[in-house]
């Protein structure tokens, strides 16, 4: 087995891929290169005829060495891009470079060679830091700036140099495609050279044929690609690095072994070295026994370990922990389950091990397993490496099946996991026969959004009232993770730009935000709306759309083709209810309801519309759920039949409601 120290965590991983999907190159030095005139003169493309900016060429140097006795990574980048059309000019002026805390970002340079030759320079003071948010939710910091005079027909170039300290490059992702197409792509790769270290650095291609290292001065090698496509990204598509090709740098001894001997080795070798850290101590006995109580089914035993670990100790990674960056960074490390007890708080590894240990006592055999994170990447099990499997949860057999816990990630229910663990390969660790299963994928009913409005419709088209919309499941923990973080004036403003998306009109006051760090209860938000102008008055009658929390929405698939495969993270389900008090004089013109449809165990849409008993009130009500059976991701060959089904859900959403002023009410 290979124990070379794991430098790249998964945020790390995230963030390299993002860093080198945002913007990458590579400068042999410090100075520009020449520009070929005949590059400057260009009108077409040559890559893709119709691209709006092409990259003449996007090179990285990469080297690992050591700053006296401190090993660090240091990356130079340089990328010239020629620009034919507007729309080449909007997508490319905006440069944004992501780091982590721990890497420096220096000797920014950029410039932009007109058309004429003229060349106008990026000014250091032009550079600046900001958040961006990445589609995946995660906030992350930025070095952006706007590239100066760029316009169809100039090339832009920029490079910077980026240092990561404390790590080399192990597991270190190199990207060979871009969101414009590529004529040129280089690295040059030094690894880290000394007689006393037994690792060599191994490069593993994905979705990508790699050629041979090519030998370079100066102890670097290099491998290329050239005419390279661009990467479009398409909406609910899988991971971008299991679709679009890259190669995986990382170290390791020479060791000639099938992947099946691998995982057979690791799983044994995962259970032995958390031996110390899910002992079963007299305190752990102690502390199974006072929790477990009366209860005497599994199941029930296994709910009440489950709620001490989560009640009693506080998990110092989350930031609803109330504890400091310092005092986090600062913590004692706990060696066993017992540690963990005594303090009350621990790393999330240090809840899920107390849980192992505590369900143990209690007489259930327990194990820890290892799965991917499908978020980054589906998992690949012929790669010989322990890499991408480094989330992890804990296993207890109940009867004849494994069950599935984590109490560490504080907000999600029990009796699931993380989205991104769900429907995973998982290795479950042994001492004799470590072995591959499939974690469950919880059903559409799990996650859940419930939304009621009460609103009035005024004449001039108006509405006005209260709404409540409830989130369960993974719907729950992806708000409470965006928001536990944000102060409660940033949480209202996230929600006002939600609604103010879907409704620029709209106008929110008494806004309440429940639960946000609870992790039991759902995920509420609470609010007062206003919308001028939500229904159309046309002479005598009014136009509405019954359907609030649908309204403004466009079509989930606006694109007739699809190259990648559909892909949607879990399975849902949401339901409506939605009341408008009408206008006086006002009934039903147009009494048919929107249509209900479905795909069999895969989704169902049931809309159903009617007036109260006293004509006063439209009443409108919508059961919506997808992913049944497990069905999330879908080929690209059936897109078009996917297409279909969600066009009429939106065309079903859409549906409007006519309303006309009664004869009484308009000789009033």
């Amino acid at each position: 087995m290979k124990s070379f120290p794991r430098f790249f965590k998964s945020l790390l991983a995230v963030m390299c891929f993002a860093l080198f999907t945002s913007i990458s190159a590579l400068a042999g030095g410090d100075d520009w290169r020449a520009i070929d005139p005949a590059e400057l003169a260009s009108k077409t493309p040559v890559v893709e005829k119709d691209a709006d900016a092409e990259a003449l060429f996007w090179e990285v140097r990469v080297a690992d060495e050591v700053d006296g006795s401190t090993p660090q990574t240091v990356l130079r980048h340089y990328i010239r891009i020629k620009i034919f059309t507007e729309r080449g000019r909007e997508s490319q002026s905006r440069i944004d470079i992501p780091y982590l805390v721990n890497w420096s970002i220096k000797d920014i340079a950029a410039r932009t060679i007109k058309p004429d030759g003229t060349i106008v320079e990026l000014k250091k003071e032009d550079v600046f830091e900001r958040t961006i948010l990445k589609s995946s939710g995660l906030k992350i910091k930025a070095k952006s700036f706007a590239m100066p005079g760029v316009e169809p027909g100039a090339i832009i170039e920029y490079r910077w140099r980026e240092v990561h300290t404390d790590r080399l490059a192990h597991y270190l992702r190199l990207q060979f495609q871009r969101e414009i197409p590529v004529r040129s792509i280089k690295y040059y790769v030094r690894p880290y050279s000394d007689p006393d270290f037994p690792y060599g650095m191994r490069g593993r291609p994905f979705q990508f044929t790699m050629r041979e290292f090519q030998k370079e001065k100066d102890g670097f090698y290099s491998i290329a690609a050239v005419n390279m496509p661009a990467f479009h990204e398409e909406p609910r598509m899988p991971p971008e690095d299991s679709v679009r090709p890259w190669i995986l740098l990382y170290y390791s001894e020479d060791k000639k072994v099938s992947s099946d001997q691998f995982w057979k080795d690791y799983g044994k070798d995962v259970f032995e070295k958390n031996k110390s850290r899910t002992k079963v101590s007299e305190e752990v006995k102690q502390a199974a026994a006072k929790a477990i109580g009366d209860a005497t089914a599994p199941e029930e035993k296994l709910d009440r370990i489950f709620n001490f670990c989560r009640a009693n100790i506080k998990n110092i990674n989350n930031e609803s922990s109330g504890l400091t960056v310092e005092a986090r960074a600062n913590f004692k490390e706990n060696k066993t389950p017992a540690d963990t007890l005594k303090r009350g708080a621990g790393k999330g590894n240090d809840i899920d091990m107390l849980f192992a240990a505590m369900a143990t006592a209690a007489g259930f055999e327990t194990r820890i397993v290892n799965m991917a994170d499908r978020s980054d990447v589906f998992l690949d099990k012929t790669f010989a490496d322990d890499y991408f499997i480094q989330t992890y949860d804990i296993a207890v057999r109940v009867g004849d099946a494994w069950r599935f816990y984590d109490p560490a990630s504080t907000y999600v229910p029990k009796g699931m996991l993380r989205w991104q663990e769900e429907g995973e390969d998982a290795l479950v660790a042994d001492p004799k026969e470590p072995a591959w299963i499939k974690t469950p994928l919880s059903p559409p009913e799990k996650s859940r959004q419930k939304r009621v409005a009460k609103l009035r419709l005024n004449e001039d088209g108006t509405i006005e009232g209260d709404v409540r919309i409830e989130f369960y499941g993974h719907f729950a923990v992806d708000q409470k993770n965006f928001n536990d973080g944000d102060s409660p004036s940033q949480r209202e403003q996230t929600l006002r730009d939600s609604v103010k998306e879907r409704m620029s009109t709209a106008e929110l006051s008494d806004i309440k935000i429940e639960n946000v760090t609870d992790p039991v209860e759902p995920f509420i938000y609470e609010y007062h709306i206003r919308v001028p102008g939500y229904a159309q008055r046309t002479g005598k009658r009014i136009f509405l759309q019954p359907a609030f929390f649908e309204h403004g929405k466009g079509p989930l698939f606006a694109s007739s083709e699809r190259k990648q495969s559909v892909y949607f993270h879990y399975p849902w389900s949401e339901e409506d209810e939605v009341t408008f008090e009408l206008p006086t004089g006002y009934a039903l013109d147009s009494p048919e309801s929107p249509s209900s449809f479905g795909a069999g165990v895969i989704s169902e849409y049931k809309p159903s519309a009617g007036i109260s008993k006293d004509g006063k009130t439209l009443i409108y009500k919508r059961s919506f759920f997808f992913g049944g059976g497990g069905n999330i991701l879908f080929p690209a060959a059936g897109y078009s039949q996917l297409k279909v089904y969600f066009d009429n859900l939106h065309k079903q959403d859409d549906h409007t409601i006519t309303l006309k002023q009664t004869a009484t009410a308009a000789s009033n």
